[in-house]
């Protein structure tokens, strides 16, 4: 993996997005099942516009590196091992030529909108580690309660929707998180899907999305110019 004959280093013939929206039409295409390649190569994009300065998207045998990188770089770093963009050297590597932060290695889910009523309520300023982190890492952000759960959504990596949620400790196993995201699904517009990162080890998490109907479509570095922190 770690020769230019390996790396996907231009825009597909005839490809109408321009190169800063290739990142987003990625995540979009695989939201919907349209997956990169899997070819064992690496695409190299332009950094993506938004808070998070740099990022790093698997999808099965398939990597993309959207960042302020050379493929000459590239090359020189990568060994020729399909897990090696996601390894910690790299991801260190990153760091130093890039002068960024990256935040966790997290699973990406995506879920589509749901008709009906979202049974959550919008607040104002909410004083809450969740929405301390989203305003962070995320633009156009908004809080919305359940009675028992808090839901951040926002615009996050290349401008794709992003929803965080946090169950209040004692409504946790109890189907909470389920509902509140189900419900926030009913809050998108038809069309557009609805995007959530979730580390690896965070089994709870998991279960709760994949119980809402949202699905998993690879796994995510992001890097920003801050430490985004808890």
């Amino acid at each position: 993996m770690g020769t230019a004959s390996g790396h996907d280093m231009t825009p597909p013939t005839g490809h109408r997005r321009p190169e800063s929206d290739r990142l987003l039409a990625a995540y979009l295409g695989a939201a919907s099942g349209d997956f990169p390649p899997a070819d064992a190569t690496l695409t190299l994009l332009p950094a993506p516009p938004g808070p998070a300065r740099a990022a790093i998207f698997a999808t099965t045998r398939h990597h993309i590196v959207a960042a302020d990188l050379t493929p000459s770089w590239l090359n020189g770093m990568l060994a020729d091992s399909l897990a090696a963009p996601m390894s910690p050297a790299f991801l260190a590597a990153v760091e130093q030529e890039t002068d960024l932060h990256a935040d966790s290695v997290d699973v990406v889910l995506a879920a589509d909108a749901l008709d009906g009523v979202a049974a959550l309520q919008e607040v104002g300023d909410v004083d809450h580690p969740r929405l301390r982190r989203a305003q962070r890492s995320r633009t156009d952000v908004r809080v919305f309660r359940t009675d028992s759960a808090l839901v951040v959504l926002g615009r996050g990596a290349a401008g794709r929707l992003e929803i965080a949620i946090e169950t209040d400790p004692a409504a946790r196993g109890r189907g909470a998180a389920r509902r509140a995201l189900m419900s926030a699904r009913q809050l998108v517009e038809p069309g557009e899907p609805i995007f959530a990162q979730v580390a690896p080890g965070n089994a709870a998490a998991l279960r709760a999305f994949l119980a809402a109907g949202f699905r998993p479509i690879g796994g995510e570095v992001l890097f920003f110019a801050h430490i985004v922190g808890d």
